[in-house]
């Protein structure tokens, strides 16, 4: 009676680690795996094995595009006009690995990045330049934003 107490004390011991052992990671979702050895892997969609009690799988970050808007940014043209932009940011994690550890923010980083490059694109042209050259400001803002962004893990295209 005793031994049949310990197999089925193992028994639930072993589906317990069984179940540690492998994690879902949902489609459209990325992760990271910590743990205490170099170089930890990226929890990819689909299944992950992990070692119990020494890997664990930080929380998900979705991988699908994500569209932000901004509040309205007052720019100043090249000819002393004021003008208020609309601004919507459309945005994929590339990386999980890189925007979970490149930078503490994400969101407010790129948010900072497209309002002060905006300022920059916007300042160089006059009122009229700036009105019918909407294609070209978005281009400008998308290679800036294209180069800053990569490094954080994540691709921005903005709109304005």
């Amino acid at each position: 009676m005793e031994g049949l107490i310990v197999i089925g004390v193992l028994a639930l011991f072993a589906l317990f680690l069984a179940a540690m052992t492998v994690k879902i990671i949902p489609q459209a979702k990325g992760g990271r795996r910590r743990a205490p050895r170099p170089l930890p892997a990226h929890a990819r969609p689909g299944l992950a094995i992990v070692i119990p009690f020494v890997d664990r799988v930080k929380p998900l970050i979705d991988l699908r595009e994500q569209v932000v808007s901004f509040r309205p940014q007052s720019v100043i043209t090249k000819d002393n006009v004021t003008v208020n932009i609309d601004t919507v940011l459309y945005f994929t994690i590339t990386e999980p690995r890189s925007v979970t550890y490149e930078v503490a923010n994400p969101l407010q980083a790129i948010e900072q990045l497209t309002a002060t490059t905006l300022r920059n694109v916007i300042g160089s042209l006059t009122l009229e330049e700036a009105l019918t050259s909407r294609d070209q400001i978005n281009a400008q803002l998308r290679i800036v934003l294209d180069e800053a962004t990569g490094k954080w893990g994540s691709a921005s295209t903005a709109s304005s």
